[in-house]
């Protein structure tokens, strides 16, 4: 008996990899942040335990399925692309079946937390999200435009709208803001990775814009968006929203951020591209938190 088990525990451990994979870890955990954000930037106390947690869930489940779902619908160009061809659908690991319940079960109980523990507009946010990302964006706009990332990119700024409304029950300008700034930034994120990975997005057959377009334009669009998303990022000081700890925050990573861009228009490099790419997770990272901790700081100006 013990030596049956011995075999079956790694199996069990595998297969927990495997479909925890299909969430995106990463991503996912990026998204759930920035949600959590907004729901704490939503009130000038705490944020209620049970909706803190519920939302956190429900959020995260939702998110989780609709990275499956993109696994799904995506897997014949995974397969094509070194960066994805080891996934567990184009490896063979889970099938399509398997996937299509494992989404299917994620988004019906995350959705279903929001609706009951949190509250309905909640959930509908949500949902929409959930079909912009999975199915507009994955089905219809990545494999028809160039501007893919930027259209759909909507769907993919809407968590900390989400976490505004699981508090206070309706989403405000100041929401929005937070909404328009991750929007910003998806284009210089996403097309660095997509310039120093565009021999493998050329062999997927994706419209992506360094390979429709060519490098030097993608180059200037990452530039002209980076300084979009500095001025945005003002927006929060200029409404009122946060004080100096965050526009100050906000000035160095700027700053930071545009150095990376204007080093890549200037004098492109595959490393460099990686770098920026690395560096835009950590800015929003830390952006967001600079917003938290200004947030709740006592002398806030």
């Amino acid at each position: 008996m013990s030596a049956v088990s011995e075999l079956k525990l790694p199996s069990a451990k595998s297969s927990f990899q495997h479909f925890l994979a299909l969430t995106k870890p990463r991503v996912t955990l990026l998204i759930v942040f920035t949600a959590v954000i907004g729901m704490f930037l939503a009130t000038p106390a705490m944020v209620p335990l049970n909706i803190l947690l519920a939302a956190t869930i429900g959020i995260g489940m939702a998110s989780g399925a609709a990275a499956a779902f993109n696994h799904l619908v995506e897997q014949s160009i995974d397969a094509k692309m070194a960066r994805t061809r080891a996934r567990p659908l184009p490896s063979g690991q889970l099938s399509s079946t398997q996937t299509f319940i494992f989404s299917a079960m994620m988004a019906s109980i995350g959705l279903g937390i929001l609706y009951v523990f949190v509250n309905p507009l909640t959930m509908w946010l949500t949902l929409a999200t959930f079909v912009g990302y999975a199915v507009i964006y994955t089905i219809f706009l990545k494999p028809a435009t160039p501007l893919n990332i930027v259209i759909g990119g909507l769907s993919g700024a809407m968590p900390p709208a989400l976490g505004w409304a699981a508090v206070t029950g309706h989403v405000s300008a100041e929401a929005w803001v937070l909404v328009l700034i991750i929007f910003a930034w998806t284009p210089p994120h996403f097309w660095a990775l997509a310039l120093y990975r565009r021999e493998e997005y050329a062999k997927s057959g994706l419209p992506m814009l360094p390979v429709t377009h060519g490098e030097a334009f993608t180059l200037l669009q990452i530039l002209l968006y980076t300084i979009i998303l500095s001025v945005i990022t003002l927006m929060p000081y200029l409404m009122r929203m946060s004080g100096l700890i965050y526009l100050g925050a906000a000035l160095v990573l700027n700053g930071l951020f545009i150095a990376y861009a204007v080093g890549l228009y200037r004098k492109y490099s595959d490393d460099l591209a990686r770098s920026m790419f690395k560096y835009s997770i950590l800015y929003l990272t830390l952006l967001f938190a600079a917003l938290l901790v200004d947030h709740y700081w006592l002398f806030k100006l």
